[in-house]
């Protein structure tokens, strides 16, 4: 099998091979190559130490060097390079307690997590795969390298990495490695939080969210969102619906584009729904008050899994109102906008058609036709440049102060009642209307 290294890599790889030393790529550069897709990062492994590392090249950064990695800057690129190591004793189920370089390829080869990402490659030995990564690319499968409850007991990320690397590539988890992660997984508690949010969010922005199934069925998603198991034993016996909360979120999932925002606001928008369920004297479930409340569940949540501020932000405005439905009227669609804040828009109209379709066939189309009326008006008001803000408005503070109108709640509610009037009739929007609106309103006084 032959892999076409870029240059740079062939440079290093060969640089060290000149000097006497062994050098390969490594890891997912050699998997996604090998499946036609294109590595993220080169990753070269040697039996040079950093510092023999080091002296070969103009250019290196010491960003693990007691790990034995080091940077190496060609150009533009950087390339991690890191000696042929055993791990010691792993004592937090995350980091080894030391590392000890070796001379041997396969040594090195051992310690890694899965079969896939187990293999090395150069242009001198071709392909170096003693644990059968090919195969298990062939047949679709994350397989960990020997024993799984040693390699998961190493490291318990791995775990929620086995998932990921599942949902990026559309394969499957090898029985074995699969039942040992249910056993284990209550060790995920012991990693930090900022390590599972960075799996979640590339599970989350894979081909295949829907991934967040496995996450459940395995008992990983319990350590870290446990309101997500709450949604996948919830049910929903509403004619607007065919699955239960979890299941219908997945098929959300599915439904919107890889975006991180819009991915964790379906994941999140209908987080209340076990917390909001009544039924009627139908039996019919009804999930009253589920946006408002979900928005404060999903805040909490993200700010447990340590997600930034603007993340935040954006997630719970487009949960509180996904569900918001105003009347199909210029003003009223005016005054939603208003109401919902311009920043929303327009991913508020994917949100909305993921959700539907992620739901029964009952109205379905009544119900998509109802968002493109929407979203139509949305433009129109757009395009006409009509007010939705008090930014927007002809007249301002400094306008009321020259009328003797002082700052304070005054002047705060009357800038509102000029909002309102302006939304209603946006041809309004000038400052002589707005002021004669003002002077006939204070003489009525």
């Amino acid at each position: 099998m032959t892999i076409q290294l870029p240059s740079k890599v062939k440079f290093i790889i060969d640089t060290l091979t000149e000097a006497g030393y062994e050098a390969y790529a490594v890891g997912g550069c050699v998997r996604d190559s090998i499946l036609g897709r294109s590595p993220e990062d080169w990753d070269i492994t040697t039996s040079a130490s950093p510092y023999q590392v080091k002296q070969l090249f103009h250019k290196s950064i010491d960003t693990g060097i007691q790990h034995g990695t080091v940077t190496i800057i060609e150009g533009k690129e950087s390339f991690e390079v890191t000696t042929y190591r055993l791990d010691g004793e792993y004592e937090d189920k995350r980091h080894p307690k030391e590392v000890i370089f070796t001379a041997n390829l396969i040594e090195d080869l051992k310690r890694r997590d899965f079969t896939i990402n187990a293999m090395a490659y150069n242009e001198t030995q071709g392909l170096v795969d003693v644990f059968d990564g090919i195969g298990d690319l062939k047949k679709g499968q994350i397989r960990c390298v020997g024993n799984p409850r040693e390699r998961f007991m190493e490291d318990a990320l791995r775990m929620m990495r086995a998932v990921r690397f599942a949902a990026q590539l559309g394969f499957y988890i090898e029985e074995n490695t699969r039942e040992m992660i249910s056993i284990l997984a209550n060790n995920l508690s012991e990693i930090s939080v900022e390590r599972i949010q960075a799996e979640l969010v590339k599970l989350l922005l894979s081909d295949h969210p829907e991934e967040m199934r496995t996450v459940y069925e395995i008992g990983l998603s319990k350590i870290f969102l446990p309101e997500f198991d709450r949604m996948m034993v919830t049910p929903q016996n509403n004619p607007f619906h065919c699955y239960n909360v979890g299941e219908h979120t997945l098929a959300a999932l599915q439904n919107i584009r890889k975006d991180k925002v819009l991915r964790l606001t379906m994941l999140l928008h209908d987080v209340a729904k076990p917390l909001c369920k009544v039924t009627d004297e139908k039996g019919i479930y009804h999930f009253y008050g589920h946006p408002i409340k979900g928005a404060q569940i999903a805040k909490e949540i993200l700010q447990r899994l340590k997600f930034d501020n603007d993340t935040i932000t954006r997630v719970t405005a487009l949960v509180t109102w996904h569900d918001d439905m105003p009347p199909l009227k210029k003003a009223a669609v005016r005054r939603a906008i208003h109401r919902v804040g311009l920043e929303q828009y327009p991913e508020l109209f994917e949100v909305k058609r993921a959700d539907t379709l992620a739901k029964s066939l009952y109205k379905r189309e009544e119900k998509l036709s109802y968002i493109a009326g929407y979203e139509q008006m949305y433009q129109d008001i757009l395009n006409k440049g009509q007010c939705l803000t008090l930014k927007q408005l002809a007249i301002n503070g400094k306008d009321l102060i020259k009328m003797g109108i002082k700052p304070g709640k005054e002047m705060g509610d009357l800038l509102e009642h000029l909002l309102e009037h302006v939304l209603e009739y946006p041809e309004d929007n000038t400052y002589k209307i707005l002021s004669n609106l003002i002077k006939t309103e204070r003489k009525l006084e």
